[in-house]
């Protein structure tokens, strides 16, 4: 009967109330503001940048992204939804980001407001027993209290940096350092709010943008100029620095011989450089991780290939292709896909796809490859379309790709399509009177990166704010001390206790240091006093 009771009893008890709308938004700050979720929010912000280093990025490399794309179709539409392709301008890592930095706003300033009140409050009371403190020593002065009790106020306090609050009338004297360890932990935080702060400064009013130039030639400043261009969401064009840079020379030297033969020594680039359309021109070197800055702007020098002169004249003997025709590479070896579009060809439009091989080799099993990345037999091997390349249909067009809808192959005499592969000097006649392709020669050109991030300073700013913030929580000590007298007879006696608030200090040494310091009896002798138990 009286467990029925009970039960009855339990089940008669009213459930707590639901959180209202205000309590449960109190809760959610309390939550997001917490210590734990600004760790757990920033382990998220580093797992979710990896995508970033693997995935091919479009404010990167899109040429490598279109490749991608290419070889993982099945894949690319998931990637594509899940924003992979640009992590850092996706929705999820943004939210990821303004997160963190709510939740350390939410954590500084709150233990700032405790952290102040605690710097200003004086040392606390000396415990009842200092005896029973782990670390203590008992010692006897020959002065009266309170020419000891002063002293002990100004050898604790100037020489060896305590924080002291006496009290003549009990005889304590209470004494505290370490206060700038907790601010080395708020000056670790808020250097990473600062940094976060920095990045997202450069992200959002900065720009990033790439381009391909044929040495001897050139390029501006402006959008237009880029064949790939990533602006902040707050980035103005008018921003942009009026400069001009012109390739005059491009350098490379390969590796010979051992493991590393064929892989790329050093690469470098003379530039001439205009600051501003009125401005005398200088000349200047870039090389990889030595960029050039105008002005905040930097141009970075990533990559480098191929431009082979592949002159097509049309059947009226017209040359109606541009000088040089950029090939990307694929390979180490510098095998480069490429593209030539004859648009002004008659009497029809001629297009031309194919490979570019440094030098080229050829066997059986492998078929044609490059077997140096060096320019020592330069040959190119491609086929011809003919018809109409849709550039007058109006859609945008890559020029490192052939739309096909309205080609169809040139075909030989025996009905096969026609490849062209031709030395560099040879010349090869297209059937049916369209013309000829000729491969007339060799340039090389570089890839650019040019890009501003104005938060830079700022970021930098905050990682030597959080180094010396971590080298503060990390190496000072915060300790307690306290001294209690009393008389008996014509002695003063001392008990000397302390309190380390960390582990790892050395506080024995420390209550030695100071015994010393007080009594000079012990700094005498040399020793550093008798540890009494206490009775």
């Amino acid at each position: 009967m009286t467990d029925v009771t009970e039960r009855v009893d339990r089940q008669a008890e009213p459930l707590p109330p639901d959180l209202g709308p205000v309590a449960l938004a109190r809760w959610a700050w309390r939550q997001l503001t917490s210590m734990r979720t600004a760790l757990i929010l920033l382990f998220l912000l580093a797992l979710a940048a990896v995508p970033g280093s693997v995935v091919p990025q479009e404010g990167v490399d899109p040429q490598r992204v279109a490749r991608w794309k290419t070889d993982h179709a099945s894949l690319t539409p998931i990637y594509e939804k899940l924003g992979l392709f640009d992590v850092y301008a996706s929705p999820w890592f943004a939210a990821i980001y303004v997160l963190l930095t709510i939740s350390l706003v939410g954590c500084i300033l709150p233990r700032t407001k405790v952290y102040w009140r605690a710097a200003r409050a004086q040392p606390p009371s000396a415990p009842r027993r200092l005896e029973r403190l782990p670390e203590h020593r008992v010692f006897e002065v020959p002065d009266d209290e309170g020419t000891f009790l002063e002293r002990a106020r100004r050898v604790v306090g100037k020489d060896f940096g305590y924080r002291v609050r006496g009290d003549d009338a009990a005889g304590v004297v209470s004494a505290e350092r370490g206060y700038m360890r907790e601010a080395g932990n708020l000056i670790f935080h808020l250097a990473i709010l600062v940094v976060l702060v920095g990045f997202a400064w450069g992200a959002l009013l900065g720009f990033k943008g790439g381009v391909i130039v044929v040495t001897g030639d050139g390029f501006s400043n402006s959008v237009s100029q880029y064949d790939d261009f990533d602006p902040g969401a707050l980035f103005s064009a008018g921003s942009l620095k009026p400069f001009t840079v012109d390739v005059k020379k491009f350098d490379v030297r390969f590796i010979t011989k051992g493991r590393g033969a064929g892989s790329a020594q050093k690469f470098v680039a003379d530039l001439g450089v205009r600051s501003s359309p009125t401005a005398a021109e200088t000349d200047t070197r870039i090389r990889v991780n030595k960029p050039l800055n105008v002005d905040g702007t930097k141009v970075f020098l990533i990559g480098h290939g191929y431009a082979p002169h592949i002159t097509v004249r049309d059947g009226e003997g017209n040359v109606v292709t541009p000088k040089s025709t950029v090939f990307l590479p694929e390979s180490a070896d510098f095998r480069s896909f490429g593209v030539v579009k004859a648009a002004d060809a008659l009497p029809e439009q001629i297009g031309l796809e194919g490979e570019f091989y440094p030098t080229y080799a050829f066997t059986q099993a492998t078929g044609p490859f490059s077997a140096y990345p060096d320019a020592k037999n330069p040959a190119i091997s491609m086929l011809a379309y003919e018809g109409d390349l849709g550039l007058d249909s109006g859609d945008p067009q890559s020029v490192y790709s052939l739309d096909k809808k309205g080609l169809k192959p040139i075909r030989d005499a025996d009905g096969k399509p026609l490849r062209i592969d031709l030395p560099m000097g040879a010349t090869k006649q297209l059937p049916d009177g369209l013309g000829s392709v000729t491969f007339d020669g060799l340039s090389r050109f570089v890839r650019l990166q040019v890009s501003s991030t104005p938060g830079t300073g700022v970021a930098l700013g905050g990682t030597i704010l959080a180094l010396i913030g971590l080298c503060g929580s990390l190496f000072i000590r915060p300790r307690r001390v306290w001294l209690r007298t009393r008389r008996e007879g014509d002695r003063t006696i001392v008990t000397l206790a302390g309190l380390d608030r960390s582990s790892g200090g050395d506080l024995a040494g420390a209550l030695d240091r100071l015994q010393r310091e007080l009594d000079p009896a012990a700094a005498t002798a040399g020793t550093s006093g008798e540890r009494e138990e206490s009775t």
